[in-house]
């Protein structure tokens, strides 16, 4: 597989040079100074790559060009959002960048309550809890009738839990929640998620799920022209969050998006910690089930506690036989002739990373201890 690590510029705490001596090939990176909705010019992506090239390294992945909130709520607000990312699609297309990531989550990208969970060995990982996130909602950013997207008994939970939580707790927790994460859409506040829900008023899954598909037969043919792969990132966690659906969480959802429109282009990212966060999803089967359409693979693994409560595992660990995982994308590679791109996703906060400046979830050693056992994985099925 190819071995590429996630980089987000240059004012990432992690430098090419050391993603090159961990072993890594090739960068995963986009153009994340510019806003949701902005064309990507070809100078600016011509820059990216001859920096990464100075390094010794490939930009084999974008991820991600945003999709705005306008595409998901459809209207007329969608038209010059779609266009712009179509332009940004060619361009990154002429540039040679074969694969693109990319995800349907409304408001909010990846989320988590919790940056700095105590893990088994000893390191600090991210971990999602339901609990938490309803407390938020319901009792922080008092969204209108948020209690009645919840069960009683979660609800009820949530607020003796926020009750108990200090000033700087419940701060700590908006940050998590809605300041932006790595990769992220722009950081939130208060004010204008409120903002952002009011818009959304009414969106349900049926047209949210209607317009993804409007969405995929205009970019699409686009990444077909300029041959680049598509690859859909699930959502994560793969629930509903702030009373919005979530369309890309099953595999009954992959298969309305292979089967909106049936082209090699139109493809997935199996990210295996966050198909992996529902118990209901069989990753392994599902690395079978769509091994034509995986065009890019987050290599991660969760462990989960209880209905939505996971936390970030060791990568060869958790909820999920990674190894099995990375056998069928092996035989999948043999069958097409191709490296499928992949990359160790979320690692520990762990060593003398812990105090450093670094991204949550992109730590140095603990990203470089799942690269590690991956490669010897890869290697010794290889070998088999």
């Amino acid at each position: 597989m190819e071995q590429t690590w996630r980089w987000f510029g240059e004012g990432d705490p992690i430098p090419l040079a050391h993603i090159r001596q961990a072993g890594a090939t090739s960068i995963v990176t986009a153009l994340h100074d510019r806003l949701p909705g902005e064309v990507w010019p070809m100078a600016e992506i011509d820059e990216r790559k001859a920096i990464i090239a100075a390094a010794g390294l490939t930009w084999s992945v974008c991820e991600s060009i945003p999709t705005p909130d306008e595409i998901k709520i459809g209207g007329a607000a969608a038209r010059p959002a779609i266009d712009a990312w179509k332009d940004t699609l060619a361009n990154l297309g002429r540039a040679g960048i074969a694969t693109v990531c990319y995800n349907f989550m409304p408001i909010v990208d990846w989320t988590r309550t919790d940056l700095s969970f105590a893990a088994p060995l000893g390191g600090r990982a991210l971990r999602f809890d339901i609990v938490d996130f309803i407390g938020y909602d319901v009792e922080v950013l008092g969204r209108p009738h948020a209690e009645g997207d919840y069960a009683p008994e979660l609800v009820a939970a949530a607020r003796l839990r926020i009750a108990e939580k200090t000033p700087e707790d419940i701060e700590r927790l908006e940050r998590n929640i809605i300041a932006g994460l790595p990769g992220g859409a722009i950081a939130q506040t208060r004010p204008s998620i409120a903002a952002k829900l009011r818009a959304c008023h009414g969106l349900d899954a049926e047209t949210m799920r209607a317009n993804l598909v409007d969405f995929l037969k205009e970019v699409v043919p686009v990444a077909e022209q300029f041959g680049v792969r598509l690859a859909i990132h699930p959502d994560d966690p793969p629930r509903p969050l702030f009373g919005l659906p979530r369309v890309v969480s099953t595999a009954q959802d992959a298969w309305q998006i292979i089967d909106a429109v049936d082209s090699p282009a139109n493809g997935l990212t199996l990210c295996v910690g966050s198909y992996g966060s529902r118990s209901d999803n069989d990753v392994v089967a599902m690395a079978s089930e769509f091994a034509e359409r995986i065009n890019f693979a987050h290599l991660r693994n969760v462990t989960i506690e209880s209905d939505g409560v996971f936390y970030e595992a060791d990568h060869l660990d958790g909820g999920t036989d990674m190894v099995a995982v990375v056998d069928r994308l092996l035989k999948e590679e043999r069958r097409r002739q191709r490296e499928i791109p992949m990359r160790p996703d979320h690692g520990h906060l762990m060593g003398d990373d812990d105090g450093k400046r670094s991204n949550p979830g992109y730590s140095y050693i603990g990203r470089l201890k799942g690269l590690a056992e991956l490669r010897g994985v890869m290697r010794a099925l290889e070998r088999a």
